[in-house]
């Protein structure tokens, strides 16, 4: 068996379609000032959603979200297709509510690039061609 040691990282990348939520600018107290945004990726065939705490990191998704995403507002419908880097889980423990003093689990990724993105009713970005394998967003869950 022979070992390949040259490789000093491993890739993981989830590619999907849903919905971003909570975009904001974080300003840390040390360190630059960067984007963050919940995504909720749709999957299975009823419409189910699983969640992401992403920070954005890719260089392009970075720009889109300055031109783009930097005055929405809550009520703003945001769909995108994108790539995520990098995911694992992080635990908590609810402050409040009917689950408080519960350990609760976050996944956590870095928001690596956007394919396809839609504010309310207009396209702003459609790539021209979609790499085999990345999620195309469906015309039911835009």
């Amino acid at each position: 068996m022979t070992t390949n040691t040259q490789n000093k990282h491993f890739d993981l990348h989830t590619t999907g379609f849903g919905f971003f939520n909570r975009v904001r600018r974080v300003t840390p107290a040390k360190g630059d000032p960067y984007w963050a945004v919940t995504v909720a990726a749709c999957r299975g065939d009823e419409n189910q959603k699983t969640y992401f705490e992403c920070s954005v990191v890719g260089t392009k998704a970075k720009a889109l979200f300055d031109e783009h995403l930097s005055s929405v507002t809550k009520d703003d419908k945001i769909t995108a297709s994108f790539k995520l880097g990098d995911l694992y889980p992080e635990t908590f423990v609810y402050g409040s509510g009917e689950k408080q003093g519960q350990t609760g689990v976050t996944l956590r990724a870095r928001l690596l690039k956007i394919t396809y993105l839609k504010v309310n009713d207009e396209v702003l970005v459609q790539a021209q061609q979609q790499a085999a394998g990345e999620a195309k967003p469906s015309q039911d869950a835009a």
